[in-house]
């Protein structure tokens, strides 16, 4: 009996495994490498869901939001920002590279764009997407709300808030969502006061949730459980930021 079980559970495991496919696009002369998770039931009106994940590049969390959220009839991408060559080995590298972008907004905001080609051309609906991101991920969404790229909505899962304070506030036109640690050490309290100055400014619909006992990095399993590091998993605010980003998508997809 336990052979079975264990052959059944070896069966599941290749099945959500061959949910994600490898594609590779290019910016330029970068090859760019991501994942694409097509549900095998997708839901009417194919709503899709763009993921950017966190400093490090693509990481396993973000290949099981993908999976998950297939499960679910959602078509998902996981967008390569860095590209092929290009992917940080340490946190040294991944500050560099984050930092990179962060600053150069609109490199970002075209590396985002052409991941949304490829959900896209996955299946989803190019009028019914909705863009999360982790950490540096999670400035990658609002970035994609700041350059009113074609998306219903943004989803920041502790991602930072801040940008360079020259920068103009334009109107915002997609619906932001936020999914905050309240103890999380990275983000200053003057950006979170500057972000929410800059969503009133810019006319934005948008949302902001704190979650008590957090810290940076509360949805990440890797990053351990010690506080006191400034980053660490939080079981709690995890499944509470994803009930929140639900009830969000049940908001703004059609």
């Amino acid at each position: 009996m336990k052979t079975i079980y264990l052959f059944i559970a070896l069966c599941m495991t290749t099945i959500s495994q061959a949910q994600l496919k490898p594609v590779s696009y290019n910016d330029g002369n970068q090859k760019l490498n991501g994942f694409a998770a097509i549900p095998s039931k997708p839901n009417s009106n194919n709503p899709g869901i763009l993921i950017l994940p966190a400093w490090k590049g693509i990481n396993n969390h973000s290949k099981e939001v993908a999976q998950k959220l297939s499960g679910m009839g959602y078509h998902a991408f996981i967008a390569d920002i860095y590209g092929e060559g290009n992917y940080p080995t340490n946190t040294n590298e991944a500050a560099q590279q984050s930092g990179h972008y962060k600053t150069n907004y609109k490199e970002y905001q075209k590396r985002i764009t052409l991941a949304l080609e490829q959900l896209i051309k996955s299946g989803a609906d190019a009028n019914n997407i909705v863009v999360i991101g982790y950490c540096f991920g999670g400035t990658g969404a609002l970035e994609a709300a700041r350059g009113n790229l074609n998306v219903r909505g943004v989803v920041s899962f502790h991602g930072g808030l801040g940008k360079n304070a020259s920068r103009e506030n334009n109107t915002i036109t997609t619906k932001v969502l936020v999914l905050h640690g309240s103890d999380d050490p990275h983000v200053p309290q003057s950006d979170i006061q500057s972000f929410q100055q800059e969503m009133n400014s810019s006319n934005a619909d948008w949302q902001m949730v704190y979650y008590s006992g957090a810290v940076h990095a509360f949805t990440e399993k890797e990053a351990g459980n010690d506080n006191s590091k400034g980053a660490a998993y939080n079981e709690k605010a995890d499944k509470r930021s994803w009930e929140h980003f639900l009830l969000f998508l049940k908001e703004v997809l059609k």
